[in-house]
């Protein structure tokens, strides 16, 4: 077969990838990269390989795909500078989206598997499901048309520490909480990510607004936003220094604050008009600074009146504007469907390995085909990614979903390979191989 004899970026990404790896495996991991792309039907590992063509080396591939789970971290760095970092010029910070999502699997002897809490039930879901759960840290990116695009970069596998027991001792790996992991992942982004220039933003689930998230971000110099409790224990500013007063500085106020108070008081309330989900959005707020123990001190704290109620949001630099709170907001939902669409999508979760190693390597396949689909597609038209004049009913202004991005790109590295092999002028066998792999 064929493989990207004309060289394209999306192949480039592939080798730069690729060379991480040790040369006898960098071969097959750039082949699994184009057959996660053009896999169909069930995106398990064997499908990558029928895609790709790999056929008597399939043991070694599986090898493969557990050996980038050693290499995780500088991959996805060297994915974020070649692919990323050109979609973010000009932006004068970077905005990074943390957490945490689940992906069944079947099976006693799946390593690192357990029981979960189901945050997508459905109307006959279970509210817990067995599998595995990730912490994911994804760049929070503006497209001019699409909005905002979440680019998954890395993920950290969490096990439970019951579960530890039934993995192997020579590959078992220590417990962490997902506190401790997101930390390592924001950690990741400040070693990787802060030499571009740009000031690092992080916006996570209410979960995530815990003080061993919360303090090791702020010494990082990280800004964070998230949800606050309705019971939050704020305090006011700390009071003045009396003149000739010794001792440290107060960092915290001794009058206690009441965020149901202060919403339920009817003056103080502003109106503004933000752009959330890429479109103007008219919301009412109530803002003020307070400090809070979580946080190791001050705060910013906005309060939003809502149909249903009040919603407290929070954010560790007091000067940040009521509008970098709420888009930060907003831009987080964007990594809810980048969740969507990497499982049912691109297929995370569905390759039937059983080694933890094996496991992280393929749930990173999968990250990084996602990512780079939305880079391929980044500064292509509209009309390119999505052709629907066989669909009259539906919307022709509707942007492209990540499904029509990926149906796209596989039409053109199909192409290249038609290209490539008239070029070469095929014998009747080439022919009717690349016929067969077409059908499939």
């Amino acid at each position: 077969m064929a493989l990207c004899a004309s060289t394209p970026t999306p192949c480039q990404w592939f080798s730069q990838l690729a060379d991480l790896l040790d040369a006898r495996s960098a071969p097959r991991l750039i082949r699994l990269f184009l057959g996660a792309v053009l896999a169909a039907g069930r995106r398990t590992v064997t499908s990558w390989l029928r895609a790709a063509g790999i056929r008597h080396d399939f043991r070694s591939a599986y090898t493969t795909v557990a050996a980038v789970a050693k290499h995780t971290d500088l991959m996805a760095a060297r994915l974020a500078r070649s692919a990323l970092q050109p979609m973010l010029a000009g932006t004068d910070r970077l905005l990074l989206g943390i957490d945490d999502t689940p992906t069944p699997r079947y099976g006693p002897e799946v390593e690192g598997a357990g029981l979960h809490h189901n945050p997508t039930p459905g109307p006959a879901g279970s509210p817990h499901l067995y599998g595995h759960v990730w912490v994911v840290l994804a760049l929070l990116a503006r497209h001019p048309s699409w909005g905002v695009v979440a680019l998954p970069l890395l993920a950290r596998l969490y096990v439970r520490k019951a579960t530890l027991p039934r993995i192997a001792p020579d590959h078992r790996p220590p417990f962490h909480t997902k506190l401790v992991l997101a930390v390592e992942l924001v950690q990741w982004a400040d070693l990787w990510l802060k030499s571009t220039g740009q000031a690092l933003w992080v916006v996570a689930d209410g979960a995530y607004a815990k003080a061993p998230f919360l303090k090791p971000l702020i010494a990082l110099g990280v800004t964070v936003v998230s949800r606050l409790r309705k019971d939050a224990a704020l305090f006011t500013l700390p009071e003045p220094r009396r003149p000739g007063q010794r001792g440290r500085p107060r960092l915290y106020g001794s009058q206690r604050l009441n965020l149901a108070k202060r919403a339920g008081q009817r003056r103080g309330w502003q109106r503004g008009v933000f752009d959330l989900y890429g479109k103007p959005t008219i919301k009412v707020y109530k803002t003020f600074p307070a400090t809070w123990r979580p946080a190791g001190g001050l705060i910013r704290v906005v309060l939003v009146k809502e149909t249903r109620g009040w919603i407290a949001f929070f954010c560790t630099n007091p000067d940040a504007s009521v509008a970098d709170v709420l888009e930060a907001v907003a831009d987080r939902f964007s990594l809810e469907t980048a969740f969507r669409d990497v499982k049912e999508v691109v297929g995370a979760g569905q390759q039937q390995v059983r080694f933890i190693g094996a496991n992280i390597g393929a749930f990173h396949l999968c990250l990084w085909t996602y990512t780079m689909t939305e880079a391929w597609a980044w500064n292509r038209a509209d009309d390119e990614l999505a052709e629907r004049s066989a669909s009259p009913w539906d919307d022709a202004n509707r942007r492209p979903s990540h499904a029509d991005k990926r149906r796209a790109w596989r039409r053109q590295l199909l192409g290249e390979e038609i290209t490539t092999l008239l070029r070469a002028g095929p014998t009747e066998t080439e022919i009717d191989a690349a016929v067969q792999r077409f059908l499939q």
